[in-house]
């Protein structure tokens, strides 16, 4: 009966209600019941927080700041700690809006940071690109991976002056670069999807 219940939401809730009301019945122990049945079954939040991102106008182009705090969940965590890399990707696309037509993309920048670990070691690295630096902890590690300061998104050729511009950011755990097996396990889980956008408009 519970395994039907879980593969149609109506009836799961309707199950749920049910089982609850019985169980508080029983009182005292009944309200210990309910609230063990209404609990998610993940004991741990993830997301990411994005409390800095700001676009500013440099040198006629355009610079980007941003400051991510992701919420890792346990799989993630365990999977970094035995030395599977993983890839942060944070992506920039800079639009102008067109009254007339779909809005015009006039820039995009990608920027992608890989952090490793050597469990022979004890190292962490994080690399961006040919370039490469150690970090000593894993905190220290995602430090480096979640933020960027003046990064420049849009050249002075792509942005004319009076024109007004926005851009769609995104910055996510990008789990296609993970080992081909992982991904073929990690299709259906929401352990690994690990995202934010945001839109910003520039006068």
């Amino acid at each position: 009966m519970i395994f039907h219940a879980l593969s149609d939401p109506a009836r799961r809730v309707r199950s749920l209600w049910h089982a609850c009301r019985a169980a508080v019945l029983r009182w005292p122990a009944g309200w210990l019941v309910a609230v063990l049945l209404l609990a998610p079954l993940s004991g741990r939040s993830q997301g990411i927080e994005l409390p800095v991102l700001d676009v500013a106008r440099q040198d006629g182009g355009l610079v980007l700041d941003f400051s991510a705090r992701p919420a890792l969940s346990r799989a993630v965590e365990d999977a970094l700690q035995r030395g599977v890399p993983l890839y942060f990707v944070a992506q920039a696309t800079v639009y102008r809006p067109r009254w007339y037509w779909r809005d015009e993309r006039v820039a995009r920048a990608t920027r992608t940071w890989r952090i490793s670990y050597q469990p022979l070691t004890s190292s962490w690295r994080v690399s961006i690109g040919a370039l490469s630096q150690t970090a000593g902890s894993a905190a220290e590690a995602l430090a480096i991976a979640t933020r960027a300061v003046r990064w420049k998104i849009a050249e002075a050729g792509d942005i004319e002056p009076g024109e007004h511009y926005y851009v769609e950011f995104n910055y996510r755990l990008d789990s296609a670069q993970l080992p081909r097996p992982m991904q073929l396990d990690l299709a259906a889980q929401a352990d690994w999807r690990l995202s934010v956008e945001r839109s910003l408009k520039i006068d």
